[in-house]
């Protein structure tokens, strides 16, 4: 028995590389889904099997409950709310890895048996970043969610109480490794990591919160991995792997795309403000205007190429149906319509595509940035929708901007370029 459950753990872990491949793509990500769900499926089933499990029933009443928030979620939350949703799903499984890992040293020490190294290493591991996860992913919901004002909150000293605790952390953790007989030295290492997790996410402000909850979704695939040798699950391990991996990868790309350290953001270190480059005055004087929808649409009927370029102002206002049905009557008149997709548009990295795609938009038409920036300046009309920080020629002219140096959209190379910076759609 104990040989199929390995071999089936090791098709489950099969389905989850192909499920992250599918999901490399628009058109098999639905695909990629289902492979995911069928290989967490086949882990379920072939874990409810292990001889070592003495009652269903709680493992049951736990299954039909978080069944049914899962579907509950699935139906009504809406696109704009995922990233909030993404840093829940990240604290749920590092408090999971804490509290798996406290109850697998509670019964050890019970049992008075005398731990390897690589169970107690795995234990203070799992502790460390599950509590460092679960409270920074809390932070992180708060100011996504506007509980928590999304404004980075400094004080004077942070940076040395937050090496402080790290390193009372880590003291701790070689406590429990040492010591693992003393449980209380393991809730001590997670009081301590929990402060540090609150503390790590507090001085973050929201414009950067992406790339904080891409970085604790890494952290929590870490935690379940750890927890995978604490139980010494292979599945478990296999699929914290991929997760704290591709959470890694994403939070590099986001960085590159908004010209930000990781270390910087993660601990609110951000380049001072200052005075020493172009007004706005400087960059736009003279050729900026308002205009009126009769304006505007005398414009696209004598335009022959059309680019858009969707942002958060999109997701939020769920303009993404009107847009979707300007393009098809701009196409029904002969004009080519794209869409210009900055890397970390919306509030996570392919949230516009999402929300194009749920607008029939056919993803021939969505261009990366590098792609828009090719030939931008062949472009007649440039509708800039909610998007401004992705667009800002700021970022290349103003070395002292918040945003110097983060890669753009060059729209202002377009013909023409439309502005709204705050859409209300009737639909």
């Amino acid at each position: 028995m104990s040989a199929l459950i390995t071999i089936g753990y090791l098709l489950a872990s099969v389905l989850f590389i192909l499920g992250l491949k599918g999901l490399t793509h628009p058109r098999t990500a639905v695909q990629g889904n289902m492979f995911g769900a069928a290989g967490m499926l086949l882990a379920v089933v072939l874990t409810l099997t292990n001889q070592h499990i003495l009652s269903y029933e709680m493992i049951i009443l736990g299954l039909i409950i978080g069944g049914a928030i899962g579907a509950a979620l699935a139906i009504k939350i809406e696109m704009t709310s995922m990233p909030e949703l993404v840093a829940a799903f990240n604290g749920f499984g590092g408090m999971a890895s804490v509290l798996v890992a406290g109850a697998a040293l509670l019964e050890n020490t019970l049992d008075g048996e005398i731990p390897m190294m690589q169970f107690t290493i795995a234990i203070a591991v799992s502790g460390l970043i599950g509590a460092v996860t679960f409270w920074g992913s809390l932070v992180a919901f708060g100011k996504l969610k506007g509980l928590i004002g999304d404004s980075a909150v400094l004080f004077s000293g942070q940076q040395i109480i937050n090496a402080v605790l790290a390193v009372g952390a880590l003291a701790l953790s070689c406590w429990v490794v040492l010591d693992p007989a003393n449980g209380s030295a393991y809730w001590l290492l997670v009081g301590v990591a929990s402060v540090l997790g609150v503390l790590l996410v507090l001085p973050v402000g929201g414009a950067d919160m992406p790339v904080v909850v891409a970085l604790l979704n890494s952290y929590s695939g870490l935690a379940a991995a750890a927890t995978g040798f604490v139980l010494s699950n292979n599945v478990l391990i296999i699929t914290g792997s991929l997760v704290g991996a591709s959470g890694i990868i994403l939070t590099q790309i986001m960085c590159k795309a908004m010209n930000r350290s990781l270390t910087n953001v993660l601990f609110g270190v951000m380049a001072p403000v200052g005075d020493g480059g172009p007004s706005a005055d400087d960059v736009y004087g003279g050729k900026v205007k308002s205009t009126s929808p009769e304006e505007v649409a005398l414009l696209f009927e004598a335009a022959r190429r059309v680019s858009i370029i969707p942002g958060y102002g999109m997701a939020v206002s769920q303009a993404q149906h009107p847009v979707a049905s300007l393009a098809a009557l701009l196409e029904s008149r002969g004009t080519t319509v794209e869409y210009g997709v900055h890397p970390v548009a919306g509030r996570m990295p392919g949230h516009m595509n999402v929300l194009l795609a749920e607008a029939d938009v056919p993803y021939e038409a969505l261009r990366d940035m590098d792609e828009t920036n090719e030939d931008i300046d062949q472009v007649d009309v440039a509708l800039v929708i909610g998007a401004n920080d992705v667009v800002n020629p700021m970022a290349r002219t103003d070395p002292n901007s918040p945003i110097a140096g983060m890669p753009i959209i060059d729209v202002d190379k377009a013909k023409v370029v439309v502005i709204i910076t705050w859409v209300c759609w009737n639909t």
